[in-house]
């Protein structure tokens, strides 16, 4: 949210509302396309779903640490260079709101493993992916609310809600990390 309010702090109103909306929907595109075309095209590149789940659990405990230390970094936020490319632009719906902000490497990863999870069952792949707009549809209320979302909570309660996410968010990567070593290694208990 503190993201989302300082890119649009010059915005009017309705083209707020309008950034927020379009934003989550061009999210919800990229992830519903990994959601669909995700673990062929892993299968495609020869990448076996422990090796993703590896990769996906050490991205999402990057972006936990950053979470935990309220820190900035490229996996949770624009760097200076892509901060540069987005004041260029007058539209910032596309970057950096949709991607990486909304719908970055940690959301892609986590459709992918959730739905690489459930092949066998093509309710529960659509309970995934009832998940994930629900997720968006969440997000996109929390932009258009944002402002008012900051003058209860402030600045140090989003960071406290934003430290205590960040650890289970934590917890949740060291176990897909686990499990991908696991079905790697069974040696290791899997």
């Amino acid at each position: 949210m503190p993201f989302f309010i300082g890119h649009t702090a010059h915005l009017d109103p309705a083209a707020r509302r309008a950034t927020a909306l379009k934003s989550v929907v061009i999210a919800g595109i990229v992830l519903l396309v990994f959601t669909i075309i995700g673990q062929p095209l892993l299968h495609y590149l020869g990448v076996s779903v422990a090796a993703f789940r590896i990769a996906g659990g050490v991205l999402l405990l990057l972006l936990a640490i950053d979470m935990v230390l309220v820190k900035e970094s490229g996996i949770r936020a624009t760097t200076q260079k892509e901060e540069e490319e987005a004041n260029q632009r007058p539209d910032i719906a596309v970057f950096p709101l949709a991607v990486p902000l909304i719908a970055g490497p940690g959301a892609i990863a986590s459709v992918i493993l959730l739905q690489s999870q459930n092949t066998d069952s093509l309710a529960r792949q659509a309970v995934v992916a009832g998940v994930m707009l629900a997720v968006l549809l969440l997000t996109g209320l929390s932009f258009l609310i944002a402002s008012r979302i900051m003058k209860v909570f402030g600045v140090t309660g989003i960071n406290v809600m934003t430290r205590v996410l960040g650890i289970i968010l934590a917890a949740l990567a060291v176990s897909n990390i686990l499990e991908g070593l696991k079905v790697s290694f069974p040696v290791l208990g899997g």
